[in-house]
């Protein structure tokens, strides 16, 4: 008669035969495959899941690491700020815990984060795909102080930025003349500023009750991000940018929490250093890119009216914003920086990813 103790069935059984027993178990342990871990990831951002964002980037980048892991990284996405918080606060999210990985703006949080704000000075950002790839490399010479209590997977940018306006048209700075247009981060808000507008901060989920509300009369954005906030539903003309580099774009991070990384398995940690930098940000660029054309389209189709700041009157825009650098240079020699030589880096990175 058996009779199980801690699990083992010795009772009435010979000692010879227990000694077997246990010996057997022993040998099946050893040569038995260990059991994977599961590791569990949760990503947090702030847009909703139609835009290119979550289901062109977020979605595909969580398969492939799944994939990739063989399983033993599970990954759950929280669009549209559903763990809670504002945009602003994602970034201190991902760095306290809360979230493992975030997408968010560094530039949600004004002043924070002034190195990678040489991406968003007027007039430097050429393709997406070209200035993403520019923006990680240089965050990996020159910014990784300023997110060092991360672990950052990628730098990006989205394609050079578009007016987006209500009941009004802009042909020209005139027509700009103290009209209030969103803007996105402290770069942008001083250059819509010389350009004779009056700019309003906030994130881009508050942009359509703004324009609803009259909080704002327009807003810059790419196109891509237009469809899933039905901004182009709320505007009537659209005001583009002519010459090889466009008015603005705004960087992104893409991070991790620096502890959650580091006490991954060594393995685990290469599956997301596989999907991390400059390639990822290439990929990320390129689909911001490819967006345009379809949001652009979509507010043709409503028969929206379409200008193009080009020749003498675009040569007027650079000059009126070129005070921008300037202040910004000199925010970075005040830091210690020479703010000369990094946005003159910052330029030929762009030039030479441009040219590729």
């Amino acid at each position: 008669m058996l009779r199980i103790i801690d699990g083992w069935a010795r009772r009435a059984l010979p000692m010879a035969l227990v000694a077997g027993v246990l010996a057997g178990f022993g040998a099946a342990l050893a040569t038995a495959p260990a059991v994977a871990q599961e590791i569990t990831l949760r990503v947090h951002h702030f847009l909703p899941p139609p835009s290119t964002t979550h289901k062109d980037f977020i979605v595909p980048w969580a398969e492939t690491v799944e994939a990739e892991s063989d399983g033993r990284i599970k990954i759950e996405i929280y669009p549209a700020m559903q763990l809670g918080g504002k945009p602003p606060q994602l970034y201190d999210q991902v760095r306290e815990g809360v979230a493992d990985i975030v997408w968010t703006l560094p530039g949600y949080t004004a002043g924070r984060f002034p190195t990678v704000e040489v991406f968003e000075l007027p007039f430097m950002a050429a393709s997406a795909e070209a200035t993403s790839q520019a923006a990680h490399a240089f965050y990996e010479k020159h910014a990784r102080e300023e997110f060092a209590d991360v672990h950052p997977l990628m730098v990006h940018v989205h394609a050079p930025g578009t007016f987006h306006m209500r009941g009004r048209e802009v042909r020209s700075l005139e027509d700009l003349k103290g009209l209030k247009v969103r803007a996105p981060t402290r770069m942008t808000n001083i250059a819509l500023k010389t350009l004779g507008a009056t700019p309003v901060g906030m994130p881009v989920p508050a942009v359509p009750e703004a324009l609803s509300r009259g909080v704002v009369e327009g807003t810059i954005l790419p196109y891509e991000v237009t469809r899933p906030l039905k901004v182009h539903e709320l505007t009537q003309s659209h005001t583009e940018i002519g010459g090889e580099r466009g008015l603005y774009t705004a960087v992104f991070l893409f991070a991790m929490n620096k502890a959650r990384y580091e006490s991954l398995p060594a393995d685990l940690r290469q599956v997301i250093d596989d999907n991390s930098g400059i390639p990822l940000a290439k990929k990320i660029g390129r689909l911001w890119d490819e967006a345009e054309q379809p949001g652009r389209e979509a507010a043709a189709k409503l028969g929206d009216s379409f200008f193009t700041i080009e020749g003498a009157e675009l040569a007027r825009w650079q000059a009126a914003t070129a005070s921008v650098a300037d202040t910004w240079i000199a925010e970075m020699d005040k830091a210690g920086k020479d703010g000369k030589a990094l946005l003159e880096e910052a330029r030929a990175l762009i030039a030479k990813y441009a040219a590729e």
